[in-house]
């Protein structure tokens, strides 16, 4: 069996914040593949806006350096569980994987997320442990994690035969050794060349390649990215694509890019083992097959995760709509959400009842709020409902995502924490000391109990709290509300701006969210009330100006800081009967009927 000798492909893979992605900046620099005065920013892999502010990886990326007369294709994959259906196709591209932990945390969520994708693909395992130069590293029982994990998910003889390699991507150094560092990353290199299989090389056997990922570019259409499996493909030569349906659509391939450092190159033709990326059909889709148009041999079709979570994105028709946005229109938006649909295949979007309103799904709430978040920044207005859990029928019984969560707190927050947990019908699996005072939980518990769960979790752990999560399986429906908001809103009965007599006014009744000044309409949420009801508050009341002076003169009160909530938090903290309304500039939350009347016509109407 013949191999290319001198091709190796490698996906890195690891949990959110360990480290990988600055791990491919310093392969890439100690590569040689810039230039000596070349500007390379830190985190070159993270090219989007939202993926520098929040340090995570969310599109997978190809990138390539040439290291000893050989091509090593890289694949820097998403880390966070909500992008997984990136993780598991990119598995069906290469022979072995990076699997990055960090020297202190060790083995993670999603760390056992995407080392089961790679296992469950039969790649060969390289592991690297990160952060060495933490003071509070711990490589050996970090090894000793990671040994666990692998037996704990069934890796066989061979994959539990890993080499460990002790990096620093922060300083560019590794070596073999826990104890010491090289002064650069010449282990890591080696290592892959010494341990990752080289891709066989069948090129003289008709052409297998299959598309595992979707670009989309203004001036040549959709582009599939993927890997040949077998044979060779020509730019410029006719070639059958075998949809998933089975049906078969000739095209000529237009375009051959290959990959090398952050950029894409035009290639004339590659061959088995090669990763690249092809233009010239329009109507090309993740895990179909391009093939000769004489021999049509599809590879088996991958599986894409299925959405489990979903929201209603609606045309904004508040009071203030159409003030702070350029794209307010329904025809905008549902644009906007189909050009989405082209690259990112986890998304579902379909039409409901109302013609200005969407019914959007996607693989969790990270998913969707970095689609929001990305629209506002694009300047669109919308709204969005709360986040509900899609439910599926199997085998004739209701069935419901259910997530496994791995919480690490201080010993004296464990109580409350369990408490918690169990109120949202969470079962608890595991319960280790770490050390430091510091306890890991691990739970099963229903995906919808965690929706709004993270507010209170960080108010329980004063912020010291960390929480990971990932999709385990569905389950039988469990009966019952789970979790939600326990206290009411405190909502607007007036139009204006929120002014300093009010809202002291108001401290009593509960929290605020509002600054003095804020422009508010009636049916805006600017508060949480301190009791379980709404409560109708008129918040933009001024004081009224007389010439009576008090005996106790004007006494200075200090006003409290208003609570402020991100969009996610947003997301989180609404109600059913409540949406957020996104415009480029703001974050309302709101009731859906704004009328206060009205509202209590409708809540008596839903009692009865």
């Amino acid at each position: 069996m013949n191999l290319r000798e001198n091709i190796r492909n490698i996906a890195i893979i690891a949990h959110v914040d360990h480290g990988k992605t600055t791990l491919v900046d310093q392969l890439l620099k100690q590569s040689g593949i810039f230039r000596e005065n070349e500007h390379v920013e830190e985190r070159a892999m993270d090219s989007n806006d939202i993926e520098r502010e929040r340090g995570i990886t969310i599109l997978a990326k190809n990138t390539a350096i040439d290291y000893k007369d050989t091509r090593i294709n890289i694949l820097d994959t998403p880390g966070h569980a909500d992008f997984g259906g990136e993780v598991e196709r990119i598995m069906k591209m290469v022979d072995g994987v990076i699997l990055v932990v960090d020297a202190y945390e060790g083995t993670m969520p999603q760390t056992r997320f995407v080392l089961k994708k790679a296992l469950e693909q039969n790649l060969k395992p390289v592991v690297v442990v990160n952060k060495i130069d933490k003071p509070s590293a711990r490589p050996e029982e970090v090894v000793d994690d990671v040994l666990e994990l692998f037996i704990e998910l069934d890796a066989n003889d061979e994959q539990l035969e890993f080499p460990v390699v002790y990096a620093s991507a922060m300083n560019g150094t590794a070596s073999l050794e826990p104890g010491q560092q090289d002064e650069n990353m010449q282990s890591i290199y080696d290592t892959i060349l010494d341990y990752v299989p080289a891709p066989v090389d069948n090129s003289d056997e008709p052409l297998q390649f299959q598309v595992s990922l979707l670009d989309y570019n203004d001036y040549v259409g959709r582009i599939g990215i993927g890997r040949v499996f077998r044979g060779t493909i020509n730019v410029g030569e006719t070639v059958s694509l075998i949809k998933v349906d089975g049906t078969t659509k000739n095209f000529r391939v237009s375009k051959i890019f290959g990959f090398l450092g952050l950029t894409r190159v035009e290639i004339d033709s590659a061959k088995a083992g090669d990763l690249i990326a092809i233009s010239g059909m329009e109507d090309i889709n993740v895990g179909e097959t391009i093939t000769p148009t004489d021999v049509q041999e599809p590879l088996p079709i991958m599986h894409i995760d299925e959405p489990t979570l979903q929201m209603t994105f609606a045309v904004n028709n508040s009071p203030f709509a159409g003030r702070e946005g350029k794209h307010v229109t329904a025809r905008k938006i549902e644009e906007r959400l189909h050009l989405q649909l082209e690259t990112d295949v986890s998304l579902r979007v379909d039409p409901t009842d109302q013609p200005d309103a969407w019914k959007v799904a996607g693989r969790g709430e990270l998913h969707l709020s970095i689609l929001i978040e990305n629209l506002r920044r694009e300047g669109f207005e919308l709204q969005v409902s709360k986040p509900e859990v899609i439910v599926r029928e199997i085998d004739g019984v209701q069935c419901e995502p259910f997530e496994r969560v791995q919480i690490d707190v201080h010993e004296e927050n464990t109580g409350s924490i369990i408490e918690s947990m169990g109120a949202r019908k969470g079962e608890m699996l595991d319960m280790v000391t770490t050390g430091n005072g510091q306890t890991r939980l691990t739970f099963l518990i229903p995906a919808r109990g965690l929706i709004g769960y993270r507010t209170e979790f960080m108010s329980m752990t004063r912020g010291y709290g960390i929480i990971n999560h990932t999709f385990e399986e569905y389950r039988p429906l469990v009966k019952g509300r789970i979790g939600g908001r326990r206290n009411g809103v405190l909502v607007s009965i007036d139009k204006g701006a929120a002014s300093t007599y009010s809202i002291l006014a108001l401290e009593g009744r509960g929290t605020n969210f509002m600054e003095p000044g804020t422009e508010v309409y009636e049916g805006m949420i600017v508060g949480e009330n301190s009791r379980e009801n709404d409560l109708a508050v008129n918040i933009t009341k001024v004081k009224a100006a007389n010439n009576i002076r008090s005996a106790t003169k004007e006494q200075t009160t200090t006003m409290k800081k208003p609570r402020s909530l991100t969009l996610e938090e947003a997301l989180e903290y609404i109600n059913d009967d409540e949406l957020v309304e996104i415009t480029p500039e703001t974050v309302r939350m709101r009731k859906k009927i704004l009328e206060k009347n009205a509202r209590e016509k409708a809540y008596k109407k839903n009692k009865q």
